[in-house]
């Protein structure tokens, strides 16, 4: 491991040899080097065009330089970049940076081409492989750490991890190396001997980073990770019924009159909130939280625990709950029996799927959930009924993602344009409408849904490689011979009931080898 930067730079000092003359690139710089308040921006870098002139380095560093010059007619991505503030930037700089922030132009000859795919390599290694943690690893280990890494990239890559804990992963390896920054730069701020509060600060970033830290390395174990998600999502303590099992009923509304609460009943308490995050941190198991018509945001839907129900006032489109884009995850439930009525649920930015049971009993009735995502996943051993209800808009994955082993019932539903991106639309992992994993087979009942104007295929049947494969790896429903036969025989234990279902995709139900 601690051999890993000299041999990147041995890398890119062989190609940098093969250029005798300069060439152009785009400087790509950190936007921090021109603007004070840079986090206002929403472009990730500060793109200048520049002559690139390399020279072998006199030492050793393992961080190769560059010397560059601004090119006429001055070129950037920022519109009126006023060009004495880039040759003052240069000059303090001394027109050298680093070579991995360089970026060549498109149309030069071969050898800068060779170049360009050489510094994409360094990148990806120091983006995705390199971990600051490494040079604590012995050398017998380290070659197969990073073959692990590998796998672990390609796994995201053709979708064998389903893309969700794909982007989960993602932004964990993201922040684990923006909080390492900002702990280097809170402890370069330091001066002299740090106070008490200075020292808290340092080991709480710390502590924050070791967790990060130690959750990246669990996800390298190709064994930890074989089966989806790595840990528990919900650490939370149930607390289950009050001490009397009287219940509460929870009213939600940003402005409450007597006249909002005339038909309620007298015989349950009422309790009323302002914002659905503390009506779901006051819940026992056993009450009811109404959501008056309005716009909500609940980082407590990610948490739920407790056997309540959760119902909008009226219409479901007059009940908006709107995701957390910095959040991972939007609705998780671990309770035993859970409902959601009556609501619009709106994804933005989370990668989970908009709703995730992971354990327990979750009933999902008169609700529209506009996904981003992937829409509503149903973990081992978990339960689900959806009934009346319309799935739209998942990008990551299939309106309705059953893993083995869970039980679903499905009535009266409407399940469109689900596009999962992760393949084209005549590849089998188009997943489509629902995806349903078979091994062990879920409990499933299908009646009534209206499943249309997805890509790919309205149900997916996900099979192990192990099981036989027809000829292409998809059989469809006018398929014959053995196809047909395992079809049928799916269908059957599945309890699709085909005929009070309406598929109108144009392959409606595949069975899918992986």
């Amino acid at each position: 491991a601690e051999d890993a930067g000299d041999a990147m730079s041995k890398y890119l000092l062989e190609k940098l040899k093969m250029k005798e003359n300069n060439w152009l690139g785009i400087w790509k710089a950190n936007p921090d080097l021109f603007f004070v308040n840079s986090e206002d921006l929403i472009i990730p870098s500060v793109g200048i065009l520049v002559e690139v002139t390399w020279k072998p380095p006199q030492s050793s560093s393992s961080q190769i330089k560059a010397s560059v010059s601004v090119v006429e007619p001055f070129a950037s991505n920022i519109a009126n970049m006023p060009r004495e503030l880039v040759d003052n930037i240069l000059e303090e700089l001394d027109h050298c940076v680093p070579l991995l922030e360089i970026y060549p132009v498109e149309g030069q000859d071969n050898t800068v081409l060779e170049i360009a795919q050489a510094l994409d390599v360094v990148r990806f290694f120091y983006d995705f492989i390199w971990r600051d943690w490494d040079a604590d690893e012995s050398c017998e280990t380290y070659a197969a750490l990073v073959e692990e890494r590998i796998k672990l990239w390609y796994d995201i890559q053709n979708g064998t991890i389903p893309a969700p804990l794909g982007h989960r992963f993602k932004k964990h390896l993201e922040k684990y190396k923006i909080l390492r920054l900002e702990l280097i730069q809170y402890q370069s701020n330091i001066e002299e001997e740090p106070t008490e509060e200075e020292v808290v600060e340092c080991w709480k970033k710390y502590y924050e980073l070791v967790m990060l830290c130690g959750l990246l390395k669990i996800w390298e174990d190709l064994r930890l990770r074989a089966h989806g998600p790595l840990t528990p999502r919900i650490l939370r303590r149930r607390k289950g019924y009050r001490d009397d099992r009287k219940t509460v009923t929870h009213t939600v509304a940003k402005t409450m009159t007597a006249e909002m609460v005339k038909n309620f009943s007298l015989a349950a308490p009422l309790q009323h909130h302002e914002n659905l995050n503390a009506a779901l941190e006051s819940c026992y198991s056993g009450d009811i939280v109404v959501i008056f018509p309005g716009e909500y945001k609940a980082i407590n839907l990610s948490m739920l625990t407790e056997d309540i129900t959760i119902k909008g006032y009226g219409k479901p489109e007059e009940t908006r709950i709107i995701s957390e884009p910095t959040h991972d995850s939007f609705v998780i439930s671990r309770a035993q029996d859970i409902k959601l009525m009556h609501l619009t649920l709106v994804q933005q930015g989370t990668v989970d799927g908009i709703v995730v049971v992971e354990s327990g009993h979750m009933t999902i009735a008169n609700c529209v959930l506009k996904c981003e995502g992937t829409g509503v996943c149903v973990l081992t051993g978990a339960s689900l009924t959806m009934t009346d209800s319309e799935i739209t808009g998942a990008q990551q994955g299939a309106g309705v993602e059953l893993y083995p082993g869970c039980t679903a019932l499905l009535e009266g539903n409407k399940i469109h344009h689900c596009n999962n991106t992760r393949a084209n639309e005549t590849s089998p992992r188009s997943l489509g409408g629902i995806n349903i994993k078979v091994v062990p087979v879920p409990k499933l009942k299908m009646k009534n849904n209206h499943i249309f104007s997805n890509r790919g295929h309205g149900v997916t049947i996900l099979q192990p490689t192990e099981i036989p494969a027809p000829a292409e790896g998809v059989g469809e429903l006018t398929a014959s011979g053995d196809t047909e036969d395992t079809l049928s025989k799916l269908i059957q234990d599945l309890r699709l009931e085909k005929n009070t279902n309406t598929l109108d995709d144009v392959k409606d139900i595949a069975v899918v080898h992986s």
